[in-house]
């Protein structure tokens, strides 16, 4: 069973991640269909994923398991928080199996208003390889805009590839 409830919407609850997740986490983390979407492109065994586990209460890092129905899916995180700037990057990634059902989206929405309304921040930002479609919609659907393109920034399985950067402000977030 997961944790417990931090942010609670329909269809997705986000709950604490907690030790018995590691084997979910470092299973997909490895997983081919989650690893190139999100640029991960080392083996994690399963120290190092205890390792990261051990390190989410370090740091300002919002880090939470996207749960349906009381099963994980996937993962969401508001990263590189600096209170100074007001803003924070967000990242997520959904099980295969899983797709296309709108929990990325819905996960979204749910910390991007966590993040404007409980901390207090003026601007969300995210990437997206230019090969993932389905990130850049659910940001798009959440209200982000695309800020620019980073043009052959990243090399993911073999070539070059183009990075889109979104941002969304908490007023344009207020306005949607």
């Amino acid at each position: 069973m997961p944790g417990p409830v931090f942010l609670d919407g329909e269809p997705v609850r986000l709950r604490t991640i907690e030790e018995e997740d590691i084997e979910f986490l470092q299973r997909h983390i490895n997983d081919p269909a989650v690893r190139t979407p999100i640029g991960s492109s080392a083996p994690v065994n399963e120290a190092e994923e205890r390792d990261w586990f051990e390190s989410l209460n370090e740091g300002d890092d919002v880090s939470l398991l996207i749960c349906v129905d009381d099963e994980a899916v996937g993962t969401i995180s508001l990263m590189r928080i600096d209170e100074g700037w007001g803003r924070g990057t967000l990242g997520y990634w959904i099980a295969p199996d899983e797709w296309g059902e709108g929990y990325a989206t819905a996960a979204t929405r749910l910390l991007v208003g966590h993040a404007f309304d409980q901390l207090r921040l003026h601007k969300v930002r995210a990437e997206a390889f230019d090969y993932n479609a389905g990130s850049r919609r659910v940001l798009e659907k959440v209200g982000f805009t695309e800020e620019g393109v980073g043009r052959e920034e990243c090399f993911v399985d073999g070539e070059y590839v183009d990075v889109h950067r979104y941002g969304l402000l908490e007023d344009e977030w207020r306005d949607l």
